[in-house]
């Protein structure tokens, strides 16, 4: 799919550069207000960095993911996504 996440790397504290399948890039900025819940301990820097890629799609342990097609939307109109 288009929305298939091919690279993701930790570009700074919370926050990431990922680039899809079709050539979509950019940044993706965490505010403090998503650290809850679930993704709560993600918050912590060790944890946070420890972001992988499962089948196209950012993955922390604990199988945690983002919608890799509401994150290529986002970024296709613009080069930084802020989650918060």
């Amino acid at each position: 799919m288009e929305w298939d996440v091919v690279h993701v790397q930790v570009a700074g504290p919370h926050l990431l550069f990922v680039k899809f399948r079709d050539g979509v890039e950019g940044e993706v900025q965490f505010k403090p207000s998503f650290f809850r819940g679930v993704f709560a301990h993600l918050i912590d820097d060790q944890e946070f960095n420890q972001v992988y890629l499962v089948d196209g799609a950012v993955t922390w342990p604990q199988e945690l993911d983002l919608a890799p097609d509401a994150m290529h939307d986002a970024l296709k109109t613009g080069r930084r996504w802020i989650v918060e």
